[in-house]
């Protein structure tokens, strides 16, 4: 594959996965991970958890600034799990909806894929949160490969 890969991260395991798992299928592609801030949703953005109570107001600079803060930490993790794999994975920022900012991204660039970590929910808990993978998968103008947990089977 001679087009760049994306792969969303967030800080999560699964994120994390879907990242590890482009390093070994794919050693010889350009990789970006791309990090999406979403304001409207404070969690989203970091896998860490937040409790709103103790947050700024959403969208307010202090709020961009701790979301750029968490975003460096794991755009830390992000190369050092590709030094692992002895490779380099640039790095991008993108503010939004983050399937929307996802699928723009891969539309707007030379991608010729994406590799997406997704949690496998199912039933009510999909129903009520949504999938960033799931609108990906449906919107997006490349392949889409998801990387699912395991122990969602």
């Amino acid at each position: 594959m001679s087009r760049q890969l994306l792969v969303p991260v967030d800080g999560s395991p699964m994120s994390r996965r879907a990242l590890e798992y482009a390093l070994e299928e794919y050693p010889d592609a350009p990789i970006v991970a791309i990090h999406v801030l979403d304001p409207m949703d404070p969690g989203y953005s970091s896998a860490i958890d937040v409790d709103v109570r103790n947050e700024p107001p959403r969208g307010s600079d202090e709020w961009y600034e701790r979301a750029r803060e968490e975003e460096e930490r794991i755009f830390d993790e992000v190369r050092e799990l590709a030094a692992e794999y002895d490779a380099e994975v640039s790095t991008e920022t993108a503010s939004g909806e983050p399937a929307r900012e996802i699928v723009d991204y891969a539309d707007e660039n030379e991608i010729g894929g994406i590799v997406i970590g997704s949690h496998g929910r199912t039933g009510p808990t999909r129903l009520l949160l949504g999938s960033v993978a799931e609108m990906v998968v449906r919107r997006s103008p490349v392949t889409v490969t998801v990387v699912r947990d395991e122990s969602a089977r």
